[in-house]
């Protein structure tokens, strides 16, 4: 059992396609466990994708260390490989004078080396002085193998090359020519998510040309060789074992709508007792349950099949009006409001258009306004079905909600902008709505006290 991180000199050098090749490709021969650094949801996706194994997510800003090594335990059960996948450069976090939320502190608490992918373009001489100053930067961390990317001959690969292996004594294992066949499908807030793009056949094609590509030119026996063996996790761990009670039934949104979930959500539900199902906003009617979630995703690209199933839109009003437990998260937050605009000239729109939602909260959701990635960090009131606590978790949205002056909200943010200002977390009877994105594992006492909720409901 080995693991190594694969990280970036900075944003857009290429390693999430990288990445998401040499998982694929080793897959073929072994049983790979991918991570993800940061908070995001999308390129987790496709790692799961090609896979078959949950992708989950390690981030040292939200999550304390000790959940860190437990996810990642917890991931690596069964696997041969593990496989990281950074976030931005290596060292970009949370703050500018120490590491907090970067790539670089999660190697160094996992003790794994990295493999730094090198935006070669224009450079070669320079791309030693690059390494090297990412060596030296922090000696704790152990910069192992470089990969460049975006080269454009043998020439430019030899110089490159030669000036990295002398200067910064590591080898240099691949080197990707400039292609536009090494870009992946993308939209306003990233890529477009996998399970939505699985469907289309030129979705999955420019995936495999990715792979095709990176299987050329990448020596994956020499980066097995840089991965460092890691001790066996233990067999199960009290933290994600499912309970043995039954407990209330969950209903979580899951389609190609609403598909932004962290892997340890299901695991740390079904810890917690709960009987966990899906279903698909898009498609189906509202099956019964204690209790519902719905997760963030792309509603604003399915607005009228989401509105045509007017059915859903009713029942969801109806369940939260009867006191029903609903957490929603971003574009579930959207769909839980009274109507989602979209403003003329956004993706090619003549005119506004408003389409019919859910009307749970009144007031309605904005497309486009400013798009938001950031970390988020406030207290929770308590009056509210996750309960009272401090949280810190992320926001990733590219909408506005505007709601009646008299709403009632749960979150006050130190950090972050919510639906109004600090004020995130509008609640209505026992329905919860924010643009916070929580992790399962860091809030675990709020998707705690959100079961318990679910059950004492269903007893009443």
């Amino acid at each position: 059992m080995r693991a190594l991180m694969v990280s970036g000199d900075r944003s857009g050098s290429g390693k999430t396609s990288i990445s998401l090749a040499i998982a694929a490709l080793l897959s073929q021969k072994m049983t790979v466990q991918t991570f993800k650094v940061g908070m995001d949801y999308i390129d987790p996706s496709y790692l799961t994708g090609v896979t078959s194994r949950p992708c989950r997510n390690l981030d040292t800003f939200v999550m304390a260390r000790e959940d860190i090594r437990r996810i990642f335990a917890h991931g690596m059960q069964g696997a041969d490989l593990g496989l990281v996948e950074g976030v931005r450069g290596l060292y970009e976090g949370a703050e500018s004078l120490g590491d907090t939320g970067s790539s670089a502190a999660v190697a160094k608490l996992l003790g794994i080396p990295v493999i730094l992918v090198v935006s070669a373009r224009s450079i070669t001489r320079s791309a030693a002085a690059i390494v090297k100053g990412f060596q030296s930067f922090d000696p704790e961390i152990r910069i192992q193998g470089v990969i460049l990317n975006n080269v454009s001959g043998s020439q430019h690969v030899r110089k490159a090359t030669e000036a990295i292996e002398h200067h910064c004594g590591i080898p240099v294992i691949g080197a990707i020519p400039r292609q536009p066949d090494m870009e992946l499908a993308m939209r306003h807030l990233g890529l477009v998510p996998y399970l939505e793009g699985k469907t289309a056949p030129a979705f999955l094609e420019r995936i495999r040309s990715v792979v095709s590509m990176v299987e050329k030119h990448i020596d994956l026996d020499a980066l097995l060789d840089l991965a460092v063996p890691i001790s066996s996790p233990p067999d199960s761990d009290p933290f994600f074992q499912p309970a043995d009670t039954q407990g209330p039934t969950i209903a979580v949104a899951l389609d190609e709508a609403f598909n932004f979930y962290y892997a340890d959500l299901f695991d740390v539900l079904k810890a917690e007792g709960a009987q966990v199902t899906t279903f698909s906003p898009v498609h189906d009617p509202l099956p019964q349950a204690d209790g519902y979630i719905f997760g963030g995703g792309y509603p604003e690209f399915f607005l009228p099949e989401l509105e045509a199933n007017e059915r859903m839109r009713e029942a969801i009003r109806e369940r939260s009006r009867e006191g029903i437990p609903i957490y929603a998260e971003c574009g579930g937050l959207m769909y839980l409001t009274g109507e989602i605009r979209t403003r003329a000239g956004w993706q090619g729109r003549e005119k506004e258009e408003s389409s019919r939602m859910c009307g749970v909260f009144e007031g309605s959701t904005i497309m486009p306004a400013r798009r938001i990635v950031s970390y988020v960090e406030g207290e929770s009131d308590g009056r509210n079905p996750v309960g009272p606590g401090h949280f810190r978790g992320h926001e990733f949205h590219y909408s506005d909600v505007n709601l009646p002056a008299d709403t009632r909200f749960s979150y006050l943010l130190s950090r972050g902008k919510g639906i109004r200002g600090q004020l995130d977390g509008a609640v209505r009877d026992n329905t919860l709505g924010s643009y916070t994105h929580l992790h399962p594992v860091s809030s675990r006492n709020m998707f705690s006290a959100f079961v318990t909720l679910c059950r004492d409901q269903s007893r009443g």
